[in-house]
């Protein structure tokens, strides 16, 4: 079995495969503050709740934006999961070649989802993943990360309407009834809904157009994309496991290679 980890801003996804078939997957909120201990005694009940004994674990990989938690994840898994982790970043081999001005400033996340994107789906393709920010990027027929943009994630803009407003109260993010909404929730739902829906249809639009790709497949993934694919004619794919599918990926060009040891500063 393989474990792979994705860490974002707001949570880490755990995944566990068993050959091709993820059998397995769970979550915890991004704690900075956590120990190595704190993290290895969740880590371990949460594979035993799932029904995974640590001692199938043959390998593990990590991607993570949060380099602040990465000391004491890596050294959870070290020490509670006798394993040394793959870490996706400089060195480690991907299969995509990234053509950007600054290869070394896209993020390990956007590196995963392009990789599994072009593997699963083919190229050209779109990955748009609604996370803590909603990433746009493409990857072209030749395998080639090419472009990407970043906006605020659905949560970020929730977040800032309730917090930096006087009277605006916290809201559950759904679409509602209709656009045409008549009191505070439902107009700040549809705001957030129907803004999100608007700017990924320009968004998908604007960039067929620029890089003359009538035939780029789009593929949606992270937490609220099932909800804005479903109101999207423009998104072919929802694919809920594609960061994780990419992660193991990942790893199988890696396998016949040592991971490297990685030194993190305790934060």
């Amino acid at each position: 079995m393989i474990l792979v980890i994705d860490v974002g801003n707001t949570n880490i996804t755990f995944g566990v495969f068993k050959g091709d078939k993820l059998v397995a997957s769970f979550r915890m909120m991004s704690e900075t503050s956590h120990t190595s201990d704190e993290y290895g005694m969740q880590v371990i009940a949460l594979l035993q709740a799932n029904g995974v004994n640590k001692a199938d674990i043959e390998g593990v990989i990590i991607a993570s934006v949060v380099p602040k938690v990465m000391h004491a994840l890596v050294n959870c898994i070290q020490k509670y999961i006798g394993k040394r982790p793959y870490i996706v970043g400089p060195g480690i081999k991907t299969g995509i070649k990234i053509v950007t001005e600054n290869p070394r400033e896209i993020g390990p996340d956007l590196i995963v989802d392009a990789v599994a994107g072009y593997e699963i789906y083919g190229g050209p393709v779109m990955i748009i993943d609604f996370g803590t920010a909603t990433t746009y990027i493409v990857v072209n027929e030749k395998g080639e990360f090419c472009t990407g943009v970043v906006s605020p994630g659905i949560r970020i803009s929730a977040k800032a309407l309730w917090e930096d407003t006087a009277k605006l109260p916290e809201v559950e993010i759904k679409k509602p009834a209709t656009i045409l909404a008549q009191e505070t929730i439902s107009s700040m739902q549809a705001g957030l809904v129907f803004g999100q829906i608007g700017q990924t249809k320009y968004i998908i639009e604007e960039m067929r157009k620029a890089l003359g790709y009538t035939n780029m497949k789009v593929v949606a993934t992270g937490g609220l994309g099932r909800m804005i694919s479903e109101e999207t004619e423009e998104i072919d794919v929802y694919d809920k496991n594609l960061t994780l599918t990419g992660l193991k990926l990942i790893y199988d060009k890696n396998r016949k290679n040592k991971p490297k040891i990685q030194e993190y500063e305790e934060q």
